[in-house]
């Protein structure tokens, strides 16, 4: 069982930056993949980016891509979202999750992951 809590969320200008953060309990989050996904009001939840248990293997959605950064500190039982060059269309609740590992690459697809945390609003004003 892995519980998690996001933060660092807030309202930001276009072109701000914010940086997310997800505290894993238990002591199994480093054999965890990890990923970001994010859900705006009306849509679908959509994928973000993904980390491998080892921080070897990230992907990025093309929309985020050059944008966001992922990292992890296993450490610290913590997953990062570095977020830059913000616009209005990355208004969302961001959330993290936790997957086994099944293959080399993180996975993209929501139905995917097995743990979930509540989720932090960000919001970009124009």
């Amino acid at each position: 069982q892995v519980q998690l809590v996001e933060s660092g969320g807030g309202l930001v200008q276009a072109g701000g930056s914010l940086r997310l953060s997800c505290a894993a309990s238990g002591r199994t989050f480093s054999t965890y993949d990890m990923g970001w996904f994010r859900q705006a009001p009306g849509k679908e939840r959509e994928f973000v980016a993904a980390i491998s248990w080892s921080g070897g293997r990230i992907r990025y959605a093309d929309s985020v891509k050059s944008r966001f950064t992922i990292s992890r500190d296993n450490a610290k039982n913590t997953v990062y979202l570095q977020m830059n060059s913000l616009k209005p269309e990355d208004t969302a609740v961001y959330y993290c999750a936790a997957d086994r590992p099944i293959g080399s690459m993180p996975r993209d697809y929501a139905s995917a992951y097995d743990y979930w945390g509540q989720g932090t609003q960000v919001t970009v004003s124009s």
